[in-house]
């Protein structure tokens, strides 16, 4: 016996009671049967939580036409995919040919044999089927794939890091900084999610640093200092030039990370609005851990000290209106310095695929 729960369910839409008769008696054995009399009704419940699986539809229909049916749901993202049959007393080339050129997969005409219908819904479900489950397998390697993208993206960004951090966790830190800002800031999730996935790369460009530079305990002389100022571009180098928006992000940062409001940052002296605004997020986010953080030439700054300084930079390294988006949650700022305090250890393992639940 064939589980209810289980069957797929297929809408039959016709204005014509004894159709609707007919096609229940031809598919309620095998399949649920919804019905509409209508186009309201029919798209009412294709738009439902539990939309059908297939429609067989009637063309010549009171009010809404079938074939205007057909197109609002083919225009419709997330209901698009659902095989659309006409059943139709139109039997000119030029119908059928109207009928397959706005989305619908089949033509039955009427009076309509029965097994006939069975058969092309038989075949019609398993392709959709079929192509459901295919869609299923591309999504799940493609987040397979945007997982391991991200883990790389984010322990290139740690390696570069530990050239100069025992732990590695600053980028940890600023990457989640830099999510916070962004939100604040009035960015989707889904662009705060591309800056908390590429945050880490900020720094990559140290790798071709020297360590004696890298780790010097004090002031670095101007020639030291001109070596330090090239690792944007040698982060960006590194990373290249890419269309896919993770890279490409990824790039941005690298290069204009160091960038300040008033022009005076390098490598390219860029000032306000020209700087690109990935760019600027990460700028508050890099200087703030720092600030935060102990480091070779100086303690670790309280957060009073530190959002003092970047307050009294707004407007001359920073970008006003993020300094206000940091002011507004500087609460959440304290939970990611606590739960990714050097202090802990090498917090490698943690917060690979996403921001963390604060």
């Amino acid at each position: 016996m064939i589980d209810l729960r289980t069957r797929q369910t297929v809408l039959v839409v016709d204005d014509a009671a004894d159709n609707i008769v007919l096609m229940k008696l031809a598919l309620a054995s095998e399949y649920n049967v919804k019905v509409a009399n209508n186009c309201e009704r029919a798209l009412s419940i294709a738009y439902s939580d539990e939309p059908p699986d297939l429609i067989l539809l009637d063309v010549m229909m009171p009010g809404l036409s079938g074939h205007e049916v057909c197109r609002r749901l083919k225009a419709h993202p997330d209901r698009r995919r659902i095989p659309v049959i006409f059943v139709t007393a139109m039997d000119a080339m030029e119908d059928e040919r109207l009928g397959l050129d706005i989305g619908a997969v089949d033509y039955i005409v009427k009076p309509f044999n029965p097994a006939i219908v069975q058969a092309r819904v038989r075949t019609h479900l398993a392709l959709y089927d079929q192509s459901r489950e295919l869609e299923r397998m591309v999504a799940q390697r493609t987040r397979e794939l945007l997982n391991s993208r991200n883990q790389i993206i984010r322990r290139l960004g740690r390696a570069a890091e530990f050239k100069d951090n025992e732990t590695g966790n600053h980028v940890l830190r600023m990457s989640q900084y830099a999510r916070l800002i962004a939100v604040a800031a009035g960015l989707g999730e889904a662009a705060a999610d591309i800056i908390f996935s590429t945050a880490p790369m900020h720094d990559v460009g140290k790798l071709g640093i020297p360590d004696h530079i890298l780790r010097k305990p004090a002031t670095l002389s101007a020639e030291e200092w001109a070596i330090m100022k090239q690792h944007p571009a040698i982060g960006a180098e590194i990373i290249g030039e890419h269309e896919d928006d993770l890279l490409a992000t990824a790039r941005v940062i690298a290069l204009t990370h160091h960038e300040r409001w008033d022009g005076d940052g390098y490598p390219a002296r860029l000032a306000g609005a020209a700087i690109p605004l990935v760019g600027r997020i990460v700028a508050v986010a890099d200087v703030l851990d720092a600030l935060l953080s102990a480091r070779p030439y100086k303690p670790a700054y309280s957060l009073a000290q530190s959002m003092a300084y970047i307050d009294d930079q707004a407007g001359k390294h920073f970008d006003p209106a993020l300094v206000r988006a940091l002011n507004s949650v500087l609460q959440e700022v304290v939970k990611v310095r606590d739960t990714f305090a050097d202090e802990r250890g090498a917090l490698t393992d943690l917060q690979v695929d996403g921001p963390t639940a604060l």
